[in-house]
């Protein structure tokens, strides 16, 4: 890279031959987007050159104008601060720029950054201020008369760190800011355009986005999950119509349309979303559901007290208004094999079929088919289903995920009094929702950290107890978490009815394996290019935990949406390329949109709004929702809190 200045690191390489060139240290750039070479990246953090010959006065006036755009226009110092600013840049170039033009630009840039309101003014002019700073002598030379600017080729780009982290990269600060002028409808519009499940993320998700909130830095995250279902309950509970700008139904006396043109496989959130951005683009689809309901993990893996099943069955009837048809009780493979979707006169299938299967502890005697011992899915699944379950007052559970505690506050709601969850590493190191960990806390169950399963010791057939091991805790693994140790001679017993291991899942992908054409990897997923979503079979695309493995649910509706576009294309004959917006998403996370380190300036004071929630002795009896939601005025206050972090983000690439 020819010149860097990227928050406190800056490597001038110009006077410098290329063999001599020092290296820069976690800044980097690719070296191509879409096909043209990248010449240099302007934006909220500095100034990056990747290679010589690239006119840094013209890129500074394409920024500021770039800014025009993006900028909400609601303080006087972004809003007209940048705007004369542009406009020396632009007197500079047109030949009537003065020396002096060059301090009054730096002194509206830091006066800007001091007194705007949100982060398009904090930070627009930090690149700005770079480029005078280290290619001054390129500025004045245009004022001198010495030379002209060459116009260059760039494209602009609007990011925020909560978008960054996003999976689906919602605009999120955007229709928080519908949120905050009430604008409810609007905010709900927004948010389905990139999420197809917006009631049930705004219950389960994991919210990345919250854990890359600036005002965490401040003092707590903008509740993002909490504001999103708000808005979905809004039109819920008012009994709004849900906008199905989607296939147009048949009139009766119609006649039967042809064969869908694509099939999806599996009626989880990434097939649900794929069949939705589909049917708004005019594709019809019909989606193959081994269950009786839509859903997958979401609908047979969360507990109702977190997902009630009658929000998740209306936004699967709201996917299949829009034109997504769905067949449920039919699994592929077994009711309907994967070639027969082809001679339906099907197109093009997408494979969505999850992770429905149980990872194995590689215990003593968990083969042995031992009643009262069963695995967390299936137990999950059963509850979901209503089926009969073991009996029992004691339980013990393995894990430390959201699985593993979705399982152990479900046991406290099935009566069990003495509820255990065993996990190998410490609190800390659990990757399960903090959130929820703490509800598990408070309603009862017992933690036991630091703890291997290493028997299961049955009697007549009967789960009886299980041995367990004490552990400590070493280096880091791969993962980054300390490696849990075995400790000598440390065994003891934990009586128990039941064991129910919730240490991860696997695909079942046994109905692809005697297609040559799809690759299944050593980690039996399925092998995709990562920006069309089809595998290296013309037709088949695929996405969600079938290409990720486990992942959340909020990136299966992201692989849902980007294969939809790729299937779109694939339909029209069109090259697979994705479109700008989602290229600019992928590209701009080789940057860090979002630093930790920052010191935010923005003053405490407005706290975040506490959600009503059943209180702990009623709701371990129950699977009634816990949390009860926002009322307009909370979510409002709440939305108030956010502080609008966008960023500027400018691309000059190459011509040919």
């Amino acid at each position: 890279m020819v010149f860097c200045s990227w928050g406190k690191q800056t490597v001038d390489n110009r006077p410098l031959p290329h063999e001599k060139w020092q290296k820069i240290e976690n800044v980097d750039i690719p070296t191509s987007f879409a096909g043209k070479n990248i010449l240099a990246f302007m934006g909220w953090n500095g100034l990056l050159l990747k290679e010589p010959g690239i006119d840094v006065v013209d890129m500074t006036r394409e920024y500021l104008e770039q800014t025009q755009e993006f900028s909400c226009g609601r303080c006087v110092p972004c809003r007209v601060g940048t705007r004369i600013m542009a406009n020396l840049v632009k007197e500079i170039i047109a030949g009537r720029g003065k020396e002096d033009d060059l301090e009054k630009l730096e002194n509206l840039g830091r006066e800007i950054i001091a007194s705007s309101k949100c982060e398009i003014g904090k930070t627009t002019p930090v690149p700005v201020l770079q480029a005078l700073k280290y290619f001054r002598e390129d500025f004045s030379s245009v004022i001198a008369g010495k030379r002209t600017v060459k116009q260059g080729k760039y494209r602009g780009y609007l990011t925020a760190p909560c978008l960054d982290a996003c999976p689906a990269h919602l605009d999120v600060p955007t229709y928080v800011e519908l949120i905050k002028e009430r604008r409810f409808e609007e905010s709900l519009a927004l948010i389905r355009e990139r999420n197809a499940l917006p009631g049930v993320c705004g219950r389960v998700c994991v919210r990345p986005c919250e854990f890359q909130c600036r005002r965490g830095q401040v003092d707590d995250p903008v509740q993002i999950r909490f504001l999103k279902r708000f808005v979905a309950d809004y039109e819920l509970n008012h009994e709004l119509e849900v906008p199905a700008p989607g296939i147009p139904k048949q009139a009766d006396n119609a006649s039967a349309p042809s064969a869908p043109p694509v099939a999806i496989v599996g009626a989880g959130p990434a097939g649900l979303a794929c069949a939705y951005y589909l049917a708004l683009k005019g594709i019809a689809s019909t989606v193959y559901e081994a269950l009786p309901t839509g859903g997958g993990m979401a609908g047979y893996g969360i507990p109702s007290y977190r997902l009630p099943r009658e929000i998740l069955g209306r936004e699967v009837e709201i996917i299949e208004k829009a034109g997504g048809s769905i067949v449920y009780n039919t699994r592929i493979g077994k009711d309907k094999s994967f070639d027969d979707l082809w001679q339906d006169g099907c197109k093009a299938i997408f494979v969505a079929s999850g992770s429905h299967e149980s990872k194995e502890m590689m215990v003593d005697g968990e083969k042995e088919g031992y009643r009262g011992f069963i695995h967390g899915v299936t137990f999950l699944r059963d509850v979901s289903l209503s089926k009969e379950v073991y009996k029992g007052k004691k339980a013990v559970i393995v894990g430390g995920g959201n699985v593993a505690i979705d399982c152990v506050r479900t046991m406290l709601r099935l009566g069990y009094t003495d509820v255990n969850l065993l996990y190998r590493r410490s609190r800390k190191e659990m990757p399960a929702d903090a959130v929820e960990i703490e509800d598990a806390e408070k309603e009862g169950v017992k933690f036991n950290f630091l703890t291997l399963p290493k028997r299961i010791i049955a009697e007549n057939g009967k789960v009886k107890a299980i041995e367990c091991l004490r552990m400590e805790l070493g280096e880091p693994d791969a993962s980054g978490r300390r490696r849990p140790i075995p400790v000598a001679g440390s065994e003891f017993i934990l009586d128990t009815d039941v064991i129910i291991p919730a240490i991860g899942q696997d695909q079942d992908l046994s109905f692809l394996r005697h297609d040559k054409g799809i690759v299944i990897t050593k980690w039996e997923t399925v092998e995709v290019d990562p920006d069309s979503m089809m595998s290296q079979k013309p037709g088949v695309f695929s996405g969600g935990d079938c290409v990720s493995g486990p992942l959340t649910l909020i990136a299966a509706l992201a692989a849902g949406y980007d294969a939809a576009l790729g299937i779109e294309q694939y339909l029209q004959g069109k090259p697979m390329e994705i479109p700008f917006q989602r290229r600019m998403e992928k590209f701009i996370q080789a940057f860090s949109v979002y630093n930790k380190e920052e010191t935010v300036g923005a003053v405490k004071g407005l706290s975040k709004s506490e959600m009503a929630a059943l209180p702990v002795e009623t709701r371990i009896h129950n699977f009634a929702e816990v949390e009860l939601g926002f009322t307009p005025q909370e979510a409002v206050r709440e939305a108030n809190r956010c502080l609008r972090c966008y960023r500027v983000a400018l691309l000059a690439i190459a011509e040919e």
